[in-house]
Formats: C-alpha cells, sequence, structure tokens
C-alpha cells in the first residue's frame, strides 16, 4: 500500500479544534482502510499536515498527537506550514504548486493600503503574471499538464475572488489575470463531457 497524505488548510483563528478534527479525520481514514490478517486488525494513520491561510498571534508552530493505549503510549508531530512564510520564489523554484492558489492570503493584510495606492496593487499583478509565465514553462517542460496548470489558475481566481470581495481592484486586476482566457479549467471540461455522455447512455 502506498502512502496516504492528508492536507488541512485552515483560516479562522486558532482555537484548538482543529487538532480534534484533525485526528477525527486520520482515524476515519485509517479504519476505511484497515487490513485484518489472521485476527490481527492493522490500522494506518495518514501522514497529515496543516496548511494554515491566515497567521494569528495564537497561531501554534507545531502540533501533536499523543495515543495512549494498553500497549504503549504512541506520539508523533504533525507538520505545519503556513502561507506567509512561503516567497514566491520559494514557491516557484521548489514546485511547491499547491501553495499558488493561496499565494494571494500573503497580500491580504495589505488590501487597505492597496485601496488608494496605484503602484502595490500593479507590483502583486506582476507577481501574478510570473506566476502564470512560470507555470506555462513547466507545461511546456512536461512536469505538470493543461489540466492541472488550468486547475492551479482556476483555483487561484476562485480564492481571489472570494477574499477579494470587498476590493475592487484588488479582485479584477489580479482575478482576470489570472482567469484571462480559462473560463472552464480541463477538469470542469472534462467532467461537463462526462456528465453529457452519462445522459445520452442514459437514454440509449
Amino acid at each position: 500500500m502506498g502512502r496516504r497524505y492528508y492536507l488541512e488548510c485552515e483560516s479562522s483563528l486558532p482555537d484548538g479544534r482543529i487538532t480534534v478534527r484533525l485526528f477525527e479525520y486520520d482515524a476515519q481514514i485509517a479504519l476505511d482502510e484497515g487490513e485484518i490478517a489472521k485476527e490481527t486488525w492493522t490500522v494506518t494513520f495518514p501522514n497529515t499536515a496543516v496548511l494554515y491561510l491566515r497567521t494569528y498571534k495564537k497561531t501554534p508552530n507545531k502540533m501533536k498527537y499523543v495515543i495512549v493505549t494498553p500497549g504503549g503510549n504512541v506520539e508523533y508531530d504533525i507538520p505545519i506550514m503556513k502561507v506567509q512564510d512561503y516567497s514566491l520564489d520559494e514557491i516557484l523554484d521548489k514546485r511547491l504548486l499547491m501553495l499558488i492558489p493561496f499565494y494571494i492570503f500573503s497580500h491580504e493584510k495589505n488590501f487597505d493600503v492597496y485601496k488608494n495606492n496605484v503602484k502595490r496593487p500593479a507590483e502583486t499583478e506582476t507577481e501574478f503574471r510570473k506566476i502564470l509565465e512560470r507555470l506555462h514553462e513547466l507545461e511546456k517542460q512536461g512536469v505538470i499538464g493543461a489540466f492541472e496548470k488550468r486547475t492551479i489558475i482556476e483555483l487561484s481566481r476562485d480564492v481571489i475572488r472570494e477574499i477579494a470581495q470587498k476590493y475592487e481592484n484588488v479582485r479584477k486586476g489580479i482575478g482576470d489575470i489570472m482567469g484571462g482566457a480559462l473560463i472552464e479549467t480541463e477538469a470542469r471540461i472534462i467532467l461537463k463531457q462526462g456528465i453529457e455522455r452519462g445522459i445520452e447512455r442514459g437514454k440509449s
């Protein structure tokens, strides 16, 4: 069996409940994929991590499970990632592509400034043009396919529109750049085609 990874995104003010929620999800995954052999039940917990989209003073730097059992205690750390800790160059150079849709969160605290400052939004737009250029390069190199590229762009646009609802210059400027001509992601096109084919087969 290959390794199972589970990543939880969190943007709310930390209140301790996320650790409980993580364990519930992990335990359910372990139960669903448990294996029994010669009356031995083996459960494998996934490799879990937390991605904090927003960082507060109370945001933890580490998280841990301590599981007390009759056969002994088991404890291990849950890795924590914070979007604000990664520069754009680091995200692109290390190919942390899953962070791209959430990169806009690193600018969120400056949205009020952007309303009255033409230069700052322009600089941010330049960053997102750089993201697009790098994604195009990775596609040409065969590192990612059109499906992955379009999905990253579409998700980025969706996140930008959601968190910048009150900031039209940010929402339209960066959102339009990331959207561009990509009205639909390859994922949505494939899904739409699959639904249509399913309907046609159902009629026949």
